[in-house]
């Protein structure tokens, strides 16, 4: 398939990626485990298509979601990197992509082919699908039979789907994608997340039937949560030469 190449070298001011931090940082480490975590989580089921979601916006959950499909693709897998947020779609932000690039919306509604709407990256075995233009009913193409068809296409190509999914408060859209997603990532952000609207999601997912593999806590200062004895530990660990 055709692809065309985006640049990453400019820095997001609203999000970073961990090809931003020292490799022995704390946020790259933390992705390394998430990625592990993932698959040992799927050691008896492959989870091919990864759905991230949050309960509220402005949680971090594209940022999560956008530094795991690159802790993936560093592994060796071929990975996409699906923007499915057809309402308030941020992953042309992180990567600074244009706005406009046609993507999901257009596969779906036909004005636009796959291979043409398929961008390549910096990152080695990284492509990323952007979410197009916004269309007057999201939750309709998200849960319609050219949609499933779109990820069967994307699972004979691709290890490894990363999909940056709508709020589950907000809106419907992640619910009606339930069914194609193997295994959900939930994100919480440290101190601003509403428990009981993170236990209510929590709860719309399960009623859904989605299969919830484990919540990301995003934002969160491991010299707060842990004290300065995980900080000095963390440093020792990482830089000595024992």
């Amino acid at each position: 398939m055709a692809r065309k190449k985006i640049s990453n070298a400019a820095k997001s001011q609203e999000t970073l990626l961990i090809s931003q931090l020292n490799a022995k940082s704390p946020s790259v480490e933390a992705y390394k485990l998430l990625r592990t975590n993932i698959n040992f989580a799927s050691a008896d089921k492959p989870l091919q298509l990864i759905g991230v979601t949050s309960s509220g916006p402005g949680e971090g959950k594209s940022t999560v979601a956008s530094n795991l499909a690159i802790a993936m693709a560093q592994s060796g897998h071929s990975v996409l990197l699906m923007d499915n947020d057809l309402r308030r779609s941020r992953i042309h932000k992180v990567f600074q992509m244009h706005k406009r690039l046609a993507g999901v919306t257009e596969i779906l509604t036909g004005t636009s082919k796959l291979a043409d709407c398929l961008q390549k990256t910096d990152f080695e075995n990284l492509t990323i699908l952007a979410a197009g233009a916004i269309p007057p009913n999201p939750s309709e193409l998200l849960g319609s039979k050219k949609m499933q068809q779109l990820v069967q296409n994307l699972k004979d190509e691709f290890d490894i789907i990363i999909a940056d999914l709508p709020p589950v408060i907000s809106v419907t859209d992640a619910l009606v994608m339930s069914p194609l997603v193997d295994g959900f990532i939930f994100v919480i952000s440290s101190g601003s997340t509403d428990k009981r609207a993170a236990l209510s999601a929590k709860d719309l997912l399960l009623n859904a039937k989605a299969n919830i593999i484990g919540a990301v806590l995003n934002r969160a200062e491991p010299q707060k949560s842990y004290g300065s004895y995980y900080s000095h530990y963390y440093y020792y660990y990482t830089h000595s030469d024992d």
